[in-house]
């Protein structure tokens, strides 16, 4: 059998977390599958060689990205020049669509067939994209059940392999740990632009709740981007602060009663989890007066967006500040009934998501198309 050449691109941590997955999917198919591309810490370690770092390019919001310009303009000069030399059998691209269009755009030209695992977010705002991503992509897999609807009134075929999550967690074992009653997780994010702007939020809507529940014990979720060093530059001295490396945060997560969490993936996981949380989201004001003429959804929260209901409180720009983030939590801490009720939709979730298996049903499709050329 011929070696499989693909070239994976990502663009974040979160993409750079399915990525890993995906290639592991890979080598179980193909064990002589050759990775190269751009990828973090997860892909590195799943055996990508990694020509260019997802850290230099963690970046989030219009104004953000205007700020890294230059950086990415070389980024993708290196990349056009890798897929030249290279000429990998695929290019598949993970979530990042600022930058990924690029990608996708340059491999056409060069006749290289591009695949897309983790839709970009055309649902939310731009959808003329979709005409773009006709054009340029070879074969659209989609994460989320409402994405295939979404995509077939433009016109578009594309498969929904299920959410990749599923196979990331452990629900048997997770099910398992009973939560604390007297514990509040944090997940601030993967970037440290929003891990700057949010955890002295989560400081002080802590601090608040502190002041009426003084046995309150605080956990923090470290993203593998983001040192211990800086989470805690940012968080009150006085308050006790427990913060959990990577490689645990699903169990620690498990045991909170309540989560403050950075919108994005990680409200995703903890609805899985189905621990009750609140989202927050806080960038540029540019960024943000773009947003609320361009996005299309009514919810921020995948949860929320899948199920079609508001079951994650969401606290986005002036709202996400300590004293609403503390009335939420609160709420969620005074009220069994309401986490109760948030579990059961939880786990509504879990089915609406499924089956398991997403990264091994896109590796498949992927190594068919190879062989089939």
């Amino acid at each position: 059998m011929s070696t499989p050449r693909i070239w994976i691109n990502t663009g974040e941590v979160s993409g750079d977390l399915h990525g890993a997955h995906l290639l592991e999917a890979f080598r179980k198919l193909a064990p002589n599958v050759q990775a190269t591309g751009m990828g973090g810490q997860a892909l590195r370690e799943a055996g990508q060689k990694a020509l260019l770092r997802v850290e230099d390019l963690s970046v989030m919001g219009f104004t953000e990205v205007i700020g890294h310009l230059p950086k990415i303009l070389r980024m993708l000069r290196r990349i056009r020049a890798e897929l030249i030399a290279r000429r990998p059998d695929v290019v598949i691209l993970i979530d990042a669509p600022a930058f990924n269009f690029r990608v996708a755009a340059m491999a056409k030209a060069l006749g290289i067939p591009a695949y897309y695992y983790i839709s970009p977010k055309v649902w939310a705002w731009r959808e003329g994209r979709v005409a773009f991503l006709k054009r340029h992509v070879k074969r659209m897999f989609c994460i989320f059940p409402f994405e295939k609807p979404f995509y077939a009134k433009h016109g578009m075929d594309v498969e929904y392999v299920g959410n990749p999550l599923l196979d990331m967690l452990d629900f048997a074992k997770l099910d398992a740990i009973e939560p604390d009653p007297r514990r509040i997780g944090l997940m601030p994010g993967s970037r440290t632009k929003e891990v700057r702007a949010l955890m002295v939020e989560f400081g002080g809507a802590l601090r608040l709740l502190l002041d009426k529940r003084p046995d309150l014990a605080v956990e923090c979720m470290a993203a593998p981007s983001i040192r211990e060093d800086f989470l805690r530059s940012f968080w009150p001295a006085d308050i006790p602060l427990v913060i959990r490396p990577p490689e645990v945060r699903y169990e620690a997560l498990r045991r909170c009663s309540a989560v403050l969490a950075a919108s994005g993936t990680a409200t995703l996981e903890t609805a899985l989890l189905g621990v009750p949380t609140v989202a927050a989201y806080k960038g540029s004001a540019l960024s943000a007066w773009i947003a609320r003429r361009l996005i299309r959804v009514a919810y921020v929260s995948l949860a929320n967006l899948t199920l079609d209901a508001p079951v994650i409180p969401e606290l986005l720009q002036k709202e996400a500040v300590a004293p609403g983030m503390a009335e939420q939590l609160g709420r969620w801490l005074d009220s069994p009934e309401e986490r109760v009720a948030a579990r059961a939709r939880f786990a509504e979730l879990r089915r609406l998501l499924g089956p398991p298996g997403a990264a091994s049903r896109v590796a498949r499709h992927i190594l068919e198309d190879i062989h089939s050329r």
